[in-house]
């Protein structure tokens, strides 16, 4: 009795065995059939419905089932913008970059430099939340100056990208915003009387955003900084340029008692 008890536990154990192999077979040959059109399609499927997980997996199993074809080099692309709507620049600029060390001269490598400057220029924790309580001294803008570079670079290699106008505004919007943040450290610096980190950091501005707005509160900065340090050579000469570029400043008017200069007021 105990001999066919054993025997029968013995076969249904192996029958449980061979049910188990079958499903993780199944589950592990899911694509095995697939060929590259086909799993560059469906990974464009799960895509368009939001699985990124799941798309990312049929890119990754394209490229490595066929390393060599333009469903490799194509799935290599997608990877990087997969990651990058999924809200992970680290990722989705590793692949970047890999990308274009593998491919510097494919057709669509324009693509990736801008998809570069998005990722950076699209960072939550870049230096443009100007409301934020936190020093804004201890704010690292490296997002802002890795987006202007790739735009930068886009326009510059390739000026009939499709891409390239486009970037070429977000250019404008970064230099603009790295100017205005430069002006606001410089701000935070005379505030709380460091006018010689104030000066340097206005002055900087100055030179790297010639053309930015936020220049002329950038050389008002300086010739206040240089009053209160008492550099009466550079504050005279921080004020020429400074009434030289803006005659009508809004900082020039009002509020100054009879012949007081005029930055001592603000």
């Amino acid at each position: 009795m105990q001999k066919k008890s054993l025997k029968f536990a013995t076969v249904v154990l192996a029958l449980l065995l061979s049910a188990c192999g079958i499903l993780q077979t199944d589950k592990v040959d899911e694509t095995k059939t697939w060929s590259a059109a086909k799993l560059y399609a469906e990974a464009r499927d799960e895509l368009s419905s939001g699985n990124y997980e799941k798309a990312i997996k049929h890119f990754e199993t394209l490229e490595s089932r066929y390393p060599f074809g333009t469903y490799a080099q194509q799935a290599q692309m997608e990877v990087a913008y997969v990651h990058y709507r999924q809200g992970d620049p680290a990722l989705a600029l590793a692949a970047v970059e890999r990308f274009i060390k593998l491919h510097p001269n494919h057709p669509n490598v324009d693509y990736m430099y801008y998809l570069r400057g998005l990722i950076n220029f699209n960072d939550r924790a870049s230096i443009f939340d100007f409301l934020s309580r936190q020093d804004p001294s201890e704010r690292d803008p490296k997002a802002a100056r890795d987006a202007f570079d790739a735009f930068k670079q886009l326009v510059e290699r390739f000026p009939n990208s499709i891409y390239a106008k486009d970037a070429s505004a977000r250019l404008n919007y970064l230099v603009n915003a790295m100017a205005q943040y430069d002006v606001h450290v410089a701000n935070y610096y005379y505030r709380r009387g460091a006018y010689l980190a104030a000066a340097n950091r206005a002055q900087a501005a100055v030179r790297d955003y010639r053309d930015a707005p936020a220049i002329e509160e950038a050389l008002f900065i300086m010739v206040r900084s240089y009053d209160a340090l008492g550099l009466p050579e550079l504050r005279d000469d921080a004020d020429r340029v400074f009434k030289k570029n803006f005659p009508n400043s809004d900082f020039l008017k009002g509020g100054r008692k009879k012949n007081e200069p005029w930055w001592k007021i603000w």
